[in-house]
């Protein structure tokens, strides 16, 4: 496969799944400005998914309407969803001719649907979860065609490893910025409505519930997200899957770069698997997880540097 092509695949899915998590975030971070009757600050969401100074978004953050306009439809923001899926759709529409047409059809439903101006009202006048939830549907609609209409090769491949590594970078990034903000604010420790909505924003609260009938506790929501291989935007089912995908590219024409790098995919999973909440505490977890970031990034370098090179 050429390269340019498995630089597309790649960043398209990465793309799809980074505008996936902002939406749930946004939409779970608006219903519970509602719910509560202090201030609600918006701080933690502008630290995860603004590339911009975050000095001025400050200003606003305790704007709901206005935070969800600037991550959602700011044509100024490069990380907005709207300039998000444009990039996702041209990397699509540049390998067409490798996904199939329900697929790029998905797409290209979920662009234009984003550069709705209806979508704008609703953020500014009317109800903001109605523009999210009609956004969330869109890359509902888009994981199961991909699901069910992609062949089962090298192409998936790529898309699959692009959907995790991005997902384990975001279920990172929101654990660390919660947790991070204990550290102010240590009351957060005891507030169920807290760690409900962390729960909520990475589809893991029903699975909580299932797996600990004792009620919401720090430790247990560390384990959850970071080791808990049932739970699909934990870092270990991540991991586990980043290393099944990047092992059917395996190739003699390449292969001391892929032994290369999938040497660092399995020391990347044992160090997680391997790892306990008591072991992640005593490191620090901030540490601990700044590390597994790091490592997450070292692998997407050695994906453009091996097999991204001349796209």
């Amino acid at each position: 496969m050429l390269s340019r092509v498995a630089s597309s695949l790649y960043w398209l899915s990465r793309y799809v799944e980074r505008s996936d998590g902002m939406l749930r975030m946004l939409k779970i971070n608006y219903a519970s400005s509602q719910d509560t009757i202090q201030e609600f600050t918006w701080k933690p969401v502008i630290r995860i998914f603004s590339s911009d100074d975050e000095t001025e978004l400050l200003n606003i953050q305790h704007d709901s309407r206005a935070v969800i306009e600037y991550l959602l439809l700011n044509r100024d923001n490069p990380n907005s969803i709207l300039n998000i899926v444009t990039l996702a759709r041209e990397n699509a529409r540049s390998v067409q001719e490798h996904i199939p047409k329900d697929l790029w059809q998905c797409l290209n439903e979920y662009y234009h649907t984003v550069k709705d101006e209806k979508l704008l009202w609703y953020v500014q006048k009317d109800d903001p979860i109605t523009a999210l939830d009609i956004l969330i549907k869109q890359v509902m609609l888009y994981h199961g065609t991909a699901d069910s209409a992609m062949e089962r090769g090298e192409s998936r491949s790529f898309m699959k490893i692009g959907k995790h590594l991005e997902r384990s970078i975001q279920s990172i990034d929101i654990l660390d910025i919660k947790f991070s903000s204990i550290s102010d604010n240590p009351d957060l420790l005891t507030d169920i409505a807290y760690w409900k909505h962390l729960l909520l924003s990475l589809g893991g609260y029903e699975l909580y519930l299932k797996t600990y009938r004792q009620g919401f506790d720090a430790k247990n929501i560390i384990e959850l997200v970071m080791l808990n291989n049932d739970f699909p935007r934990s870092a270990l089912y991540s991991m586990n899957n980043i290393d099944r995908y990047f092992s059917r590219l395996k190739s003699e024409s390449n292969i001391d770069h892929y032994n290369n790098l999938s040497f660092k995919i399995g020391r990347l999973k044992s160090m997680i698997t391997y790892s306990s909440v008591n072991t992640m505490e005593e490191e620090q977890l901030h540490d601990y997880l700044t590390e597994i970031r790091a490592e997450l990034f070292g692998i997407g370098n050695l994906l453009n540097e091996y097999y991204f090179a001349n796209s």
